[in-house]
């Protein structure tokens, strides 16, 4: 089988939902560690990647952060930034305790929003080979700055009251996230409903709504300050003509990382995934990053 279905602990009662994808022959083989974007589920688009890693020799840990997708946290569809980074810490250690899996080639890779985690692990997470941002969101500000000051002002005021009401055990108030232009939610972009039917995964949810509170906790996170911090190689795959994550932000963070690279793939924000313009040759442009640095991971600890 090239899928094993896993299930990691994750904080004191919860467990993440998992796709493990290894290659034939023997171990430990070259990891990535893959999480989707905001409201993403790992069903939703992420397998094409994680087989054409395998395919090529590196094993792919995909999970689904908790209140998503399999993965168990109450309340459901709630976006955190703090857990979902940790969510990645959590699969990173499990990964380098696999006997199977090689920690000293242990790469991350995200997509979307997840490119602010992404940023993030690249300056902290230490004895990472490399890391992936595709059509990434690095900076909260700019992306509230796309929005017309109205629809911010509500969006504010409904996720400060659903914040409120978490604090009285109240029932959580939920936003619609991806909506055609004029509609009200939090991304109303012409790219923003093109991905509900891309990336329509055959098994699972793909809930469009967050819980309201959501909004105030990416609008305040701006990981594009920490980009000259980068431990490690980093990819950026930026999108031409993105309109849902602010593409100077994510070209800015290339630029300052210390090994940072830069790849702008055509066309809009879902256009890097299955059936878009540019997916064959992204998935190429990444996996030629992934065994560059693998070898150059291995030399460096021969």
């Amino acid at each position: 089988m090239s899928r094993i279905d896993v299930r990691i602990p994750a904080g004191p009662t919860d467990e993440l939902d998992v796709w493990l994808y290894l290659p034939d022959g023997p171990g430990p083989h070259p990891t990535v560690v893959m999480a989707h974007g905001i409201t993403g589920v790992k069903a939703a688009g992420l397998e094409p990647f994680a087989e054409h890693f395998r395919a090529h020799g590196f094993a792919a840990v995909v999970f689904d952060y908790r209140y998503w997708g399999r993965s168990t946290g109450s309340p459901r569809e709630l976006l955190s930034i703090k857990q979902e980074l940790a969510d990645y810490r959590t699969a990173l250690a499990w990964a380098r305790r696999q006997p199977q899996l090689d920690a000293e080639r242990l790469f991350v890779w995200g997509t979307s929003f997840a490119g602010m985690h992404i940023v993030e692990l690249a300056a902290d997470e230490p004895g990472l080979a490399g890391a992936i941002a595709q059509c990434p969101l690095v900076d909260g500000l700019a992306g509230a700055v796309n929005i017309t000051p109205a629809r911010l002002v509500r969006l504010a005021a409904l996720g400060l009251i659903d914040l409120v009401g978490s604090k009285l055990g109240r029932r959580p108030r939920y936003l619609p996230v991806s909506v055609p232009p004029g509609r009200f939610g939090i991304i109303a972009t012409p790219d923003a409903t093109v991905g509900l039917t891309r990336l329509k995964p055959a098994e699972d949810a793909w809930p469009n709504y967050v819980t309201a509170r959501s909004v105030v906790d990416m609008s305040l996170h701006r990981p594009v300050r920490r980009a000259r911090l980068a431990r490690c190689p980093l990819l950026m795959v930026v999108a031409e003509t993105d309109t849902m994550a602010p593409t100077g932000p994510a070209t800015r963070v290339a630029a300052r990382a210390p090994h940072g690279e830069l790849y702008r793939s055509r066309g809009g924000h879902y256009d890097v995934y299955a059936g878009g313009l540019d997916h064959d040759n992204v998935l190429e442009v990444e996996l030629a990053f992934l065994r560059r640095h693998a070898r150059a991971a291995t030399r460096s600890t021969a």
